[in-house]
């Protein structure tokens, strides 16, 4: 007897090997993404454009920078972007978020929250201030906007997605890190009870994307300082990530009818994986 949780339209696709595999799925769908205008956030913006989304674009400061993007990615894509100025550890500025998607299409479907702040500061001079800052930056604020996010979804009936960013520094003990990778790992741990909360017949997905050695965003001053060269030089990694890497793991996790929640995902290049062979 087949089973009633069971589609007879998705088992006759199965059996005639026909798989259901959309043309732009995420056409139509307004997409958060706080940071999306320079750095990994540009690349993902990019993408979503091409994918026919209708992103929100954030960034904390420079209006004039924020607006000739904007204009940079409609000529390119086409597609329309809005523009939400701000920093999301304000309660205010989220809500701006949000307004923006129900002025744009009365729903948001999705999340890529981006912000963070790459606290480099040295070991021998790590204090209470230092942590609680980082802490703010890369664990509160994005952890406040998925839920807020998450909760605007259900109210709508929306069955939607949400992408944390972490970090190879949070899923890895790199020596030194801990004012960073201790929120970025926290996060990691907030994305899996997000998803456990979320998930079910709300089925809002929740992942973790942790990018490594990347060209764009955070990583790229420690790139051109020159400290992960050895990992080039001596064959741990190919190359050094590019911003398109981290783009299509977002883009994947934000496919609607998606079967995959709860995870993080490293986007290295298998830096961490075989960072033993440095020495």
């Amino acid at each position: 007897m087949p089973s009633r949780f069971l589609d007879p339209e998705a088992a006759r696709r199965v059996s005639e090997h026909r798989y259901e595999f959309r043309a732009k799925p995420l056409g139509g769908r307004v997409v958060l993404v706080p940071g999306g205008a320079g750095g990994l956030g540009s690349a993902i913006t990019a993408l979503l454009l091409h994918e026919g989304a209708l992103p929100v674009v954030g960034y904390r400061s420079h209006r004039g920078r924020a607006l000739a993007f904007q204009q940079k990615m409609q000529d390119m894509y086409g597609g329309p972007i809005a523009l939400v100025e701000g920093d999301i550890g304000e309660p205010a500025v989220r809500e701006k978020y949000l307004q923006a998607a129900l002025d744009i299409k009365g729903e948001v479907y999705g999340l890529v929250a981006l912000p963070g702040d790459p606290a480099r500061v040295k070991p021998d001079e790590l204090d209470a201030e230092a942590l609680r800052a980082s802490f703010a930056a890369n664990y509160e604020a994005p952890v406040l906007l998925a839920r807020a996010t998450a909760e605007r979804m259900i109210r709508q009936g929306t069955k939607g997605a949400i992408v944390l960013v972490s970090s190879m520094q949070g899923v890895h003990a790199f020596e030194g890190s801990l004012a960073y990778a201790g929120p970025k790992a926290a996060l990691v741990q907030a994305g899996r009870i997000l998803a456990k909360e979320y998930g079910g017949p709300a089925d809002i997905r929740v992942n973790v994307v942790a990018p490594g050695a990347t060209i764009a965003g955070m990583a790229r001053a420690s790139i051109d300082s020159g400290k992960y060269d050895p990992y080039v030089e001596r064959g741990v990694i190919p190359r050094f990530g590019r911003p398109e890497d981290v783009a299509r793991v977002v883009r994947l996790l934000l496919e609607p009818d998606s079967y995959v929640t709860g995870q993080v995902i490293t986007i290295d290049g298998g830096l961490t994986l075989r960072r033993d062979r440095l020495g």
